[in-house]
């Protein structure tokens, strides 16, 4: 593996006689990835073609619709629609003939009854491109794979690439984080691709000459530890989110607090504070099924300490949503059967409406079917949310859910909810009693209004009118003596 300086890399200045047009993009699969990257490629200058089967998708996107909540992707996709540089369609044959360098985009979702990554899409993918191939081409997978997968695959291209043209496959990982997918592609953290022949090295620093340019690491190195960096990189921070949260617990008992905790670990250059917040933990389209991904094909080659590893992060992520389930009981004084319940946030995390495995909406579901009567708001994932979960109530606003709740859960830490008015609230709650499942709200302002707010790993401070009660018997006590 070479960690290669941007500016040393670099090809020789072309001449005149030498240059060539710049290559043109597919994106095969416009869901998050795809649509993102193919915008991307747009806003690189590249002439970019957005392939998916589903033509009702393609039509949407052409017309700037983009299916998710993405910050900046709806505008990115309009300008370069509107300029030429970008199109979609479900036509894979004309978009492989009028492109160069093709992307494989598609999902890779856990199987039913595994936790293997269910491959079949990528594998088609592949296929679709190398046997529509009419002159040379360089076919990039960025779907998020088992290692072995992109050996695998070179074989799909040798078989149905079409006599006389020459086609190579390399593996080039995404590393985008929901909410910031534009920035994260336009100018990420590192770049890595793995198993390119010097004629395709070239080729991809062409594509990504935009972001080399601006001093964006690149690492080129052979396929099978290009795959596994992304899922490296996923199940790493579970591990870390899985480390703090079992901390948390033993924080609850000692009567310690785990914010305060992370705080000081976060000062060692060696650990960081990013991912050391103690709360419901990890969920979303990746870190889930990556990590269980990982533990399938570890154990099939045979890597015991990951399956071990893995399994223990795991357990740790999903027992997180059982102790707020218990809070809440516990905080509704033993039952929740017809007690209003106010559940704040739906999405996994915030700045996306991405509700798979969301532990937001799991606690959510799990306190309705025992008997709650639970009201739902999210700035931006209701409407996914109630698609998974139609027989929950939906707010339209964040007022309109706790009025007259018995109890506040806040289960995604949007800002919204961080700056909301805790005095504003009090007011119109049942009971001033809010579970702090992130522990993102400030917690002085909240008991300074007369709330009871409980956390994760942290002590329970005392509201405001427990404190003049306590301030009260201590005055009584001091008369006394």
């Amino acid at each position: 593996m070479t960690a290669s300086n941007p500016s040393s890399a670099s090809a020789p200045t072309p001449t005149s006689a030498d240059r060539r047009p710049a290559p043109v993009i597919s994106v095969i699969g416009t869901g998050y990835l795809g649509a993102t990257h193919a915008a991307a490629m747009a806003e690189m200058g590249f002439e970019t073609i957005g392939v998916d089967v589903d033509p009702t998708k393609t039509a949407a996107l052409s017309a700037g619709q983009v299916p998710f909540f993405e910050p900046g992707l709806p505008e990115l996709i309009t300008e370069h629609v509107a300029s030429g540089k970008l199109r979609f369609t479900s036509d894979i044959a004309s978009a492989v003939a009028a492109a160069d360098v093709h992307f494989v985009c598609v999902g890779t979702p856990q199987k039913a009854g595994s936790h293997a990554a269910n491959l079949a899409y990528v594998e088609s993918a592949t296929r679709a491109v190398a046997e529509h191939l009419t002159h040379p081409g360089l076919i990039v997978g960025k779907s998020t794979v088992p290692v072995g997968t992109a050996a695998r695959l070179r074989g799909i291209v040798t078989e149905f690439t079409p006599a006389g043209i020459d086609a190579e496959l390399i593996w080039n990982p995404e590393f985008l984080r929901e909410g910031k997918a534009v920035e994260d592609t336009l100018h990420p953290d590192r770049l890595v691709w793995g198993g390119a022949s010097d004629a395709a090295d070239a080729v991809i620093r062409e594509v990504y000459a935009a972001p080399i340019s601006e001093g964006t690491p690149v690492i080129t190195t052979d396929l099978a530890t290009a795959e596994l960096v992304k899922v490296s990189a996923n199940a790493f921070l579970a591990t870390k989110i899985s480390f703090i949260n079992a901390i948390s617990e033993m924080c609850a008992i000692a009567g310690a607090d785990v914010t305060t905790l992370a705080d000081a670990l976060g000062h060692d250059a060696r650990i960081g504070r990013k991912f050391l917040n103690a709360g419901l933990g990890f969920g979303g389209g990746c870190l889930p099924k990556d990590i269980r991904a990982l533990m399938h094909r570890a154990n099939e080659i045979g890597a015991g300490q990951v399956v071990g590893l893995m399994q223990q992060v795991d357990e740790i992520n999903m027992g997180q949503r059982q102790r707020v389930i218990d809070m809440a009981i516990e905080s509704a004084g033993g039952s929740v059967l017809n007690r209003r319940i106010a559940v704040i946030g739906a999405a996994f995390k915030p700045l996306t409406d991405d509700v798979r495995d969301s532990p937001a909406l799991n606690v959510a579901a799990a306190l309705h079917l025992r008997g709650a009567q639970v009201t739902l708001w999210d700035p931006e994932a209701v409407d996914t949310a109630r698609r998974s979960f139609p027989t929950l109530s939906y707010a339209t606003s964040m007022t309109e859910a706790v009025d007259g709740a018995d109890l506040v859960l806040v289960l995604t830490e949007w800002d919204e909810v961080v700056h909301a008015d805790p005095a504003a609230l009090a007011a119109i709650v049942g009971q001033r009693m809010v579970i702090d499942a992130r522990n993102c709200l400030p917690r002085d302002r909240w008991t300074a209004a007369g709330w009871t707010v409980r956390s994760l790993g942290r002590p329970t401070p005392l509201s405001a009118a427990s404190a003049s009660i306590a301030a009260g018997a201590a005055d009584a006590l001091v008369t006394a003596r």
